[in-house]
């Protein structure tokens, strides 16, 4: 068995003061640096975080912005088309008048070179007449 003599009362005082030392000047430095080590990464990891959160807001506010800005180019894209639709009727408007007046001038240019042709060719009909007659009477 173990007999505690004098020897068991030094080696307990040896390793006490080796756990004091060794606690003075290791394990609490020790401590003290994977304590600040930490602290140090929990800072970090809170900057990281509020970097991405601030990164999501921007974002969400450039898409914001972006769906905005489509919707407004939709609605001027709408109002431009509603007003060459309104400029398009007026100018097939016009044109359809313009041709309607060009169509009623050829109307009236062709009744005319008819009437002068009918003119024409009545005043002829009286000599072609005695022609045929002459012709078929045998008199040619």
């Amino acid at each position: 068995m173990i007999d505690f003599d004098k020897t068991f009362l030094i080696q307990l005082v040896n390793f006490l003061i080796t756990l004091v030392g060794l606690n003075l000047l290791l394990i609490r430095p020790i401590r003290d640096k994977i304590q600040e080590r930490n602290n140090l990464m929990a800072d970090q990891v809170g900057k990281i975080e509020g970097f991405n959160a601030s990164a999501e807001e921007k974002l969400k506010s450039y898409q914001a912005a972006i769906d905005a800005a489509r919707q407004e180019g939709l609605e001027v894209r709408k109002q431009l088309r509603a007003a060459g639709a309104g400029e398009e009727q007026q100018i097939m408007a016009a044109a359809g008048k313009e041709v309607a007046a060009a169509l009623k001038a050829a109307h009236e240019d062709i009744a005319a070179q008819v009437s002068s042709a009918k003119k024409a060719l009545f005043a002829e009909v009286e000599k072609f007449a005695q022609k045929a007659t002459a012709k078929i009477l045998g008199q040619a």
